[in-house]
């Protein structure tokens, strides 16, 4: 008797571990597909203050800097002007970035046509850039 209490206890600690995990993998997975059709996102840098904000329909950037002091800076650099694809070609989600190991340096992939480009933020205007590889 004792031992189908505990086999008994297992199943049913197994199904609610079980049910638990399953709505948590739900709920990520509706999350994710709504954050796949955003115009905007952010994409944190390895600096505390600084993130890059990505048009996800045209892959123009700025870069974000906030503070919590009176004396630091906030605001949004551009980091490119110019839209990579033309109006017509503009699909929500289309750009993403990844970051590299150097921390001023991103990848900015088009998730249509496959082209990736360097994104090289920095406070320094000459050394920020968005260049494509080839």
């Amino acid at each position: 008797m004792r031992t189908k209490v505990i086999s008994l206890t297992i199943v049913l600690f197994s199904t609610i571990l079980f049910a638990q995990c399953q709505t948590k993998t739900t709920k990520s997975s509706q999350q994710n597909s709504a954050n796949e059709n955003s115009i905007y996102k952010l994409f944190p840098t390895k600096n505390f203050w600084t993130f890059i904000k990505l048009d996800t329909r045209n892959g123009i950037m700025w870069q974000v800097h906030f503070t919590v002091s009176d004396k630091g800076g906030q605001g949004e650099i551009v980091l490119n002007r110019t839209p990579i694809v033309s109006i017509e070609k503009e699909v929500n989600g289309r750009f993403t970035l990844h970051p590299t190991e150097n921390m001023y340096n991103f990848l900015l992939l088009d998730q249509i046509d496959g082209d990736v480009f360097q994104v090289q933020w920095s406070m320094d205007e000459k050394n920020r850039g968005v260049m494509p590889i080839k």
